[in-house]
């Protein structure tokens, strides 16, 4: 194993690096967006093969399963060969799992999908977000660590909202937007080729090997709450991508696809409004404050579920999308300034295994508990163990905050 070198010409870099990190921003943002991309077909999947609600949560477990695993296995790749290899490799993963939509055949394709799409999300949430804030010039690390969350959310609330136009207004609701998906792909792969790579000293020859979750002993504080907070709010994620379609069309009668892409949209969304808020709260408070406001989420929530009322679910989304934003981007910024530079993309690996633990984890036990007690009391149940979570994490960091650690 060897390693190359590769100086950084001194008269271009300052232009290649503003005009990178938006461009890697715009990558991010299209390779997360195949991940939700089947949201609001889930339904129409159940209809044309016959498998229940469990089912539909494990197909998208095996999604998170793929990331977990990449980000297990290769989560510090980036480190060694290069940000923008990974990136395109990452990309590779997404069409490859772009066509096993467009031309599935059964509950093996989707399977295989789902877990393709998991690779190119577990390769692109460690090398993506470090090259979005590597490639910003000096006194914009702020502004590009918020370009990399909201690419990340973004990108995640794009998938349904794209889906669900096209399925319910165009033809081919279950090939169309993948075909679309695929021109973008095609798109963001001309920009990451085009990227300044960040990587100067690279390594030839590395092999792949487990890694477990790579945290330096002295940032363990910082991470453990950090994680925590996250494993709540993408637990909220998981129900609104996996979940949230059936309660819209089972428990609240709505069978409009559109609607049911948009109601997935608003919590990305808010979630990118939360992640812009941090800069007026601070890092300090973000973190705590994100928990709280997760908590009223999830009672809205949970109220939607008791009243079946469409505009509480709503409300929901958008107060626990913000919260969870808040708090996303306060954890993601501690975990990032406490990490030291060559162990940085492996440490932000470790926290989305944790991150996506929760995105898989709880969304499986909703689908499993349907079979038992029916969808609603599922959704009532998953939204208390949440809550509780939420609550305790954020009540320990209100009384120490991250700075005080």
């Amino acid at each position: 194993m060897s390693r190359t070198n590769e100086s950084p010409t001194n008269g271009t870099a300052p232009r290649k690096k503003r005009l990178g990190y938006p461009a890697a921003a715009v990558v991010f943002a299209i390779g997360m967006a195949g991940t939700t991309l089947p949201t609001p077909l889930y339904g129409l999947y159940r209809e044309q093969l016959g498998f229940s609600e469990l089912m539909v949560t494990v197909v998208f477990a095996v999604y998170a399963l793929g990331v977990i695993a990449t980000l297990l296995l290769a989560g510090n790749v980036s480190d060694e060969a290069g940000r923008r290899p990974v990136l395109l490799a990452a990309l590779g993963f997404s069409a490859a799992s772009a066509f096993c939509f467009l031309y599935e055949g059964g509950l093996p394709a989707l399977f295989a999908g789902r877990l393709l799409s998991g690779f190119a999300a577990g390769l692109l949430s460690g090398a993506a977000t470090v090259t979005v804030m590597e490639l910003a010039p000096p006194g914009r690390a702020a502004r590009a660590g918020l370009a990399a969350t909201a690419a990340n959310m973004g990108g995640l609330g794009c998938g349904p909202l794209l889906s669900g136009l096209l399925a319910e207004y165009a033809p081919e609701p279950l090939r169309l937007p993948f075909v679309v998906h695929l021109a973008l792909i095609a798109v963001a792969a001309v920009l990451t080729w085009f990227l300044p790579e960040t990587v100067t000293s690279r390594v030839r020859g590395f092999r792949l090997r487990p890694q477990g979750i790579a945290v330096p002993p002295a940032m363990r504080g910082v991470f453990t709450t950090s994680a925590l907070a996250a494993f709540a709010g993408f637990s909220l994620l998981g129900l609104f991508t996996a979940v949230a379609p059936a309660f819209v069309a089972e428990t609240l009668d709505v069978h409009n696809l559109a609607l049911t892409g948009l109601v997935v949209f608003s919590v990305f969304l808010a979630s990118t409004a939360g992640q812009a808020l941090m800069g007026r709260v601070g890092e300090r408070r973000a973190l705590p404050g994100g928990c709280f406001v997760l908590v009223a989420g999830l009672l809205l929530v949970g109220a939607s579920l008791l009243f079946a009322s469409l505009p509480l679910l709503v409300a929901g989304a958008l107060c626990g999308g913000l919260g969870q934003g808040l708090a996303f981007r306060g954890a993601v910024t501690a975990i990032s300034a406490a990490a030291p530079p060559e162990h940085r993309a492996a440490t932000v690996s470790a926290f989305f295994v944790i991150a996506y633990l929760g995105i898989s984890l709880p969304v499986v036990g909703v689908g499993a508990l349907t079979l038992g007690i029916g969808l609603r009391n599922a959704g009532l149940t998953f939204s208390g163990c949440v809550l509780a979570l939420a609550l305790g994490v954020g009540l320990y960091l209100a009384r120490r905050p991250p700075a005080a650690r």
